[in-house]
This record gives C-alpha cells, structure tokens and sequence, in this order.
C-alpha cells in the first residue's frame, strides 16, 4: 500500500461512459489509501436537457464540466494526499466536447470559444502522475449504463458512444503529459474477480513508482 502521508501521487480514471470509473476509483482509493475525487453527475444542472437535446445544451453542459474540473484539479493539487480523479480535464476537451463538435451538435463558434478557455486552463494546472484508461465496446457500456439504472442515460444512442470510443482511443494515444495504463474493460472484471483487481493495483503501484513510460496496456 503506498503511504499518502509521504509520497504526493495524483492519478487518474479514464473511460467511457458506462466503463466503471467511479467504481474503480472507490475500490483504488480504498486499496491505496488515496482521496477519491468523484465526477460531478446529478450536480450538472444541464444534464437531463443535453441528453434530451443535445444541440441546444451542449455547450452549456461542457462548459459547466470544465468548470468545475479546473476547480477539482485545483483542488486535489492542494490536498496534501495522494489522490485518484474520476475523468480528467484533458477529456472533457479532446473527447466529449471534441465528439459534439464533430458531430455538428456544438457549433463552429461554441467549439473555438470552448477550446480557446480549455488551451488556457490546462497550461495552469499540473498533468496527472499516471491516467488509467478502461477501454470498453459499445455493448459492454450499454450494459453497464443500464444496470445503474440512471433514467437519463437509458436513450444515449450507440453511435454517440462510438464515437467517445473512436476519441478517446486518439486521446489515449496522442497524450504526452504522462504515462496511460489501458485496461481491456472487456475482459476483466475488476469488480467480481479480485485477481483482475488485485493485478490492475499491483501494476499501478508499479508504474507510479516508475513514473515513466507512455502508452502501455495491462498485460494479461
């Protein structure tokens, strides 16, 4: 277990929605002894209306996301412990906000004001020690955005999270700000099998300490 008291870590949960972040997160922070730093979900008050109408919310939705990141990295930055963030900054820009744009539902003047704050921000705040990125298929995230039930979620279409998945699969490759771990969501269950679990934690431990590398998947 790595002592938060005398080594600052800050890592992130990436993923898809429906890819078990939060989960992962919980059981992380637990295991670790780390300060869980949740996404902000019912707080959105814009959520409901954007997957309603995504046109006419988006930007609004985005905005308030990144918002309140910028104000969690600030914060965790802060926190004398080690810390695990559910999503990052760096997502809500080059996958969610990016995937709206690219499919015509943010317009070409909401996306350039968008990315200009986003440019900014991200030059202020530090860059995570290691992101993990739970890569999950479409009928994985559907299943699992269905059995948590939240009504909200139940119409989000198949291409909309087909594409965060083409996005984040860019994004996970291009980011040079600090190492990614992909974890095949897929394949392992984190959640039932403790050995997935307990194979995930080591390799994290492992890779903090390092604190090197790029891009590397959990080999298995």
């Amino acid at each position: 277990m790595l002592a938060a008291e005398t080594m600052k870590n800050y890592l992130v949960l990436a993923g898809n929605i429906g890819a078990g972040k939060s989960t992962l997160v919980s059981l992380l922070a637990e295991r670790l002894g780390f300060r869980p730093y949740f996404e902000p979900v019912a707080e959105n008050p814009y959520l409901e209306d954007f997957y309603a109408d995504m046109e006419r919310w988006a930007f609004q939705s985005q905005i308030f996301f990144l918002t309140h990141r910028v104000r969690s990295h600030r914060a965790l930055m802060d926190d004398p412990y080690s810390v695990v963030q559910d999503r990052s900054i760096y997502e809500d820009a080059e996958v969610f906000a990016r995937n709206l744009y690219e499919q015509g539902r943010m317009s070409q003047r909401d996306w350039d004001s968008y990315r200009g704050l986003y440019r900014t921000l991200i030059t202020l705040l530090p860059p995570p020690d290691l992101v993990v990125y739970i890569s999950a298929s479409v009928p994985t995230l559907q299943k699992r955005i269905a059995k948590r039930g939240r009504a909200f979620e139940a119409t989000i279409p198949d291409d909309y999270l087909a594409g965060l998945n083409r996005l984040y699969q860019e994004w996970v490759e291009g980011f040079s700000l600090s190492p990614v771990l992909v974890i095949p969501g897929d394949r392992l269950d984190f959640v039932e099998d403790s050995r997935d679990f307990k194979a995930i934690v080591h390799t994290v431990e492992e890779r903090l300490r390092d604190k090197q590398g790029s891009l590397f998947p959990l080999g298995m």
